[in-house]
């Protein structure tokens, strides 16, 4: 396996691949903003909105790649107010249904924590789905539990309201 970051053409150069896993992880029940029906044209979308917060320098892209395939992926958002330069906001961890249980969630975490720091940031914040597979995942990597909204998101195939845990991680050098 293989971690790399990205740059803007290289993020272009990979859209079909980055907006295929986006894709086949709201179809395995992926809370990430969208829900059900996902066609692939959104997933495509969003992936160029991710284009323009590169163009913008507001955004870090990095993916894991396991037999020369991106399988994986995670954001760093460090477009934050001015009373805030110290943090980031870690977005988008996805692992393509396929390519779980190989450690690359873990191993894209661990990467966006030292794209982090090399950015000059000691505070990371997340939030995640109460109670998803990931949670488990943040709290091994030292993520605390800040607090927990209540119906918070649709959930991906609709119906229901999830709750959302909101996390975060103190960086040392």
């Amino acid at each position: 396996m293989e971690i790399v970051e990205l740059d803007r053409a290289g993020a272009e150069r990979e859209l079909d691949a980055l907006a295929e896993i986006l894709h086949a992880c709201v179809h395995a029940g992926a809370s990430v903003n969208f829900v059900l029906p996902f066609p692939p044209e959104d997933a495509r979308a969003f992936w160029r909105r991710v284009l323009s917060m590169m163009d913008a320098g507001s955004r870090r892209l990095l993916v894991a790649r396991h037999n020369g395939r991106i399988v994986g992926t995670v954001q760093l958002d460090i477009a934050t107010p001015p009373n805030q330069p110290h943090r980031a906001e870690v977005t988008k961890l996805l692992v393509h249904p396929e390519a779980r249980r190989l450690g690359i969630a873990r191993a894209l975490m661990l990467a966006v924590e030292e794209v982090a720091r090399r950015e000059g940031r000691s505070l990371l914040t997340l939030d995640t789905r109460t109670g998803d597979k990931a949670e488990p995942l943040y709290r091994d990597l030292g993520f605390t539990l800040a607090g927990v909204i209540p119906r918070y998101s649709i959930a991906p195939e609709g119906g229901r309201l999830d709750a959302t845990s909101f996390m975060y991680k103190e960086l040392t050098r």
